[in-house]
């Protein structure tokens, strides 16, 4: 399996803890992203959740596209635009938090980097499942090695939509790679990955980054679909929305040691990312703006359900020989 894309560490932590805004309370916020300028009125009112879900998801398409075209871009996104058009004026409804462009786009740089290390080499990762709002073009934008799976859990519709838009600018996976949609509606989403191909005992690496969480049982549950479809030692990466902290974890405990017992209760080792090491790992500037995520990496402890499977099939496989041949003795 690949490696992170730089070492990490617990003492890389560097977030903003307070609460920035009450329920209720809306947010103005001018996203400059290079031709396209968004407007995202920051709380959620929408009676549509569809409209709600697709607006998010263009807005994060819309931040991608302006970073692609800076001087020096962090990453390049050749697909974004297809989602959106250049004199494009979004009034996005979001829930209690936004987007801050700088962390986002650097998130999404770590994410590509780490994701790309882990794939790269003969022996690298071939199962890929990103968690996302279904605008996600990673899987047209990255160079994936032959024979990667990827699977892209993210809202039915908006998954629908740009799929639509990509196909229309003629947008293709890698060669001998395949792309599975897996609808985060879904009841079962552990059953709907295997059914797609996923192996449960084959290496894997997680991503979340996009994935509409609003609630901490939420998290949870996606938490014990990697725990048991993940096998030991992989990694599962990406952005947890800072409210979740803001809201459970004690304040004598503190967010840290929150965010380490939610995932340790899960079997992960996890460390949390500061966005400013990742500006200097990447030498650009330390971002601006209020941070609303946690940016984290986190590797599996424990064995898959898979794996258990396995390794039961073979002590029994091996009880079973030990009494036939106790048997041949008599």
């Amino acid at each position: 399996m690949g490696h992170c894309a730089f070492a990490v560490s617990s003492n890389l932590i560097s977030f903003p803890l307070r609460v920035l805004e009450g329920r209720g309370r809306k947010r103005v916020i001018d996203a400059h992203t290079g031709c396209t300028r968004i407007k995202a009125t920051v709380s959620r009112h929408d009676e549509d959740d569809h409209h709600w879900l697709l607006h998010a998801a263009t807005l994060a398409a819309s931040i991608r596209y302006g970073e692609s075209f800076k001087p020096s871009p962090l990453f390049h996104d050749p697909y974004a635009g297809c989602f959106i058009s250049p004199d494009d004026h979004l009034e996005v409804e979001y829930p209690t938090s936004f987007f801050s462009a700088d962390h986002y786009c650097l998130a999404t740089k770590f994410i590509d980097e780490t994701l790309l290390n882990a794939v790269g080499g003969s022996d690298g990762v071939r199962q890929v499942v990103l968690l996302t709002d279904g605008m996600d073009a990673r899987p047209y934008r990255l160079r994936w090695p032959s024979s990667t799976l990827i699977f892209d859990i993210s809202p039915t519709k908006v998954f629908n939509i740009a799929s639509q838009k990509l196909e229309g600018v003629g947008a293709k996976i890698p060669r001998r790679c395949m792309l599975s949609h897996i609808p985060s509606e879904s009841t079962y989403i552990l059953g709907a990955l295997r059914r797609k191909g996923f192996d449960g005992d084959k290496p894997s690496i997680w991503v979340i980054q996009g994935l509409p969480i609003e609630t901490l049982s939420r998290f949870k549950d996606i938490l014990i679909v990697v725990s048991s479809l993940a096998v030991k030692g992989s990694f599962f990466l990406g952005e947890l929305p800072l409210k979740l902290a803001e809201t459970h974890a004690d304040v004598k405990d503190g967010v840290l040691r929150w965010v380490d017992s939610l995932f340790m209760g899960n079997g992960f080792r996890v460390n949390i990312i500061s966005y400013d090491q990742v500006a200097q790992n990447f030498r650009c500037d330390y971002p601006t703006g209020s941070c609303r995520n946690i940016l984290f990496v986190a590797q599996q402890l424990r064995f898959s359900d898979d794996q258990m499977d396995s390794w039961r099939r073979e002590l029994q496989r091996a009880e079973d020989d030990g009494d036939e041949e106790g048997f041949e003795d008599m």
